[in-house]
């Protein structure tokens, strides 16, 4: 499972990707994050799943080992960019 720190960074960078385009109350946060905690956590939408996006999208093309070190890399970028 990956392992997030609930931290709300990638929840407040929704403006950096069309994909997330939905979820956006028009200033680049998630309409259902509270705190930094999403409110609809046992029902969110399946491109903020990270373990459940791998099993039907990467996996034939990564191994999870590096699916997992990728948004990592995007978790930090985002963190210092807000730093």
């Amino acid at each position: 499972m990956f392992k997030c720190d609930c931290c709300g960074c990638c929840c407040r960078n929704l403006d950096k990707s069309e994909l997330y385009a939905e979820l956006d109350r028009g200033d680049g946060i998630c309409k259902y994050l509270v705190g930094n905690l999403c409110s609809i956590y046992s029902k969110r939408p399946l491109i903020c799943r990270v373990d459940e996006c791998y099993k039907l999208y990467f996996k034939d093309t990564m191994e999870l080992d590096e699916y997992y070190r990728l948004n990592t890399e995007e978790c930090k970028k985002l963190k210092k960019m807000e730093g």
